[in-house]
């Protein structure tokens, strides 16, 4: 038999000695009254918090075999919230972003149990949502994500996060080591910004899997003005004008796999493109993660056969016991309550 403790041994050890010095002294002072009843009571009371102390042991028979929990796993989603998010070259002229919300719960439902971060950029990184089991929170996170103004905005780049992910990367790795940690970044590597993109590197160590996951086409899509409807009524009908034209014609936003599959080489992680209707399971079996799940489930770990369920159920009819008992006694006292008014 083994015993895996939920609360310290000097705890439960000080506990344990009370429940049997208790009764001991109830025992000596009971012995002039032998037909009290109080010492049968205060066995039954003793035994009561034995049986609590014995199921916080935790007994079992060591014994067959149990799997490692699969997704115990940091996973850090990096995801491009500039206007060119909003380019409509997804499935039927759906907005990138519709693509990489759909990628992301794909994600989480592929990695049940992980833990999930958001992390956003545009002109600036910002982290959305700190590391959380809660799907329903992460879910929430990214249906409210938005791309950034355009009268904002002051150009973007593709790497801009990079220096915020690597202090999230290692401030998980101090707090968690053992946890590996993955990065999903999520965009199409179109650079705004006037000055050449920085490489995005993390320290070794920091990043065990993850994928760049690139949405868009060659021919690119049109971006409506953020908080524009359907039918926008202003220039372009809502949509973004090429001022470098001086046509008035819609801007278009087109992928650049080339920067993506860069940033894909400085994480350390494979480069996949995503369209509307693509399956998950190739997107996971490409990245690490999915070897990385596969790995931690077929790594058994020694079974063993719980026991402490037997104490917690005997305690529990000790105490149902002493709830019918008390009950007894308020309806004793109650009529001798009401004679006195």
């Amino acid at each position: 038999m083994t015993l895996q403790p939920i609360l310290p041994w000097w705890l439960l050890a000080a506990i344990a000695a009370v429940s049997v010095l208790f009764p001991a002294w109830r025992l000596v002072r009971s012995a002039r009254k032998p037909s009290s009843g109080q010492l049968r009571e205060w066995l039954f009371r003793s035994g009561l918090v034995l049986l609590l102390v014995a199921a916080a042991l935790r007994p079992g028979i060591p014994g067959g075999s149990a799997r490692e929990a699969s997704a115990d796993l940091n996973v850090f989603l990096v995801v491009d919230t500039t206007t060119s998010a909003v380019a409509e070259d997804y499935g039927n002229r759906e907005p990138r972003l519709e693509g990489v919300r759909q990628d992301i719960m794909a994600i989480a439902a592929e990695l049940p149990g992980a833990r999930f971060s958001v992390l956003t950029f545009d002109s600036n990184a910002v982290v959305r949502m700190p590391l959380t089991t809660d799907t329903t929170a992460l879910e929430t996170t990214i249906s409210v994500l938005e791309p950034q103004v355009t009268a904002y905005s002051k150009g973007s780049s593709v790497t801009i996060a990079g220096k915020l992910l690597a202090e999230r990367l290692t401030a998980a790795r101090k707090s968690h080591p053992e946890r590996p940690r993955l990065v999903y970044y999520l965009g199409d590597g179109e650079q705004t910004s006037a000055a050449a993109p920085v490489a995005m590197r993390a320290d070794g160590g920091l990043i065990d899997g993850g994928a760049v996951l690139g949405y868009g086409t060659q021919e690119g899509g049109r971006m409506k003005e953020p908080g524009q409807g359907p039918s926008g009524d202003g220039e372009g009908n809502g949509y973004i004008q090429d001022r470098t034209s001086g046509a008035g014609q819609d801007a278009l936003s087109v992928i650049d796999e080339e920067r993506l599959r860069g940033i894909a080489v400085d994480l350390g992680v494979p480069y996949v493109h995503r369209s509307a209707g693509d399956p998950v399971a190739p997107m996971m079996q490409q990245a690490s993660p999915g070897e990385l799940q596969r790995a931690a489930e077929d790594r058994n770990l020694a079974g063993r056969t719980e026991l402490y369920w037997i104490f917690a159920l005997a305690a529990f009819l000790l105490g149902l016991r002493e709830m019918v008992l008390l009950v007894r006694q308020w309806r004793q006292l109650r009529p001798q309550g009401e004679a006195r008014r």
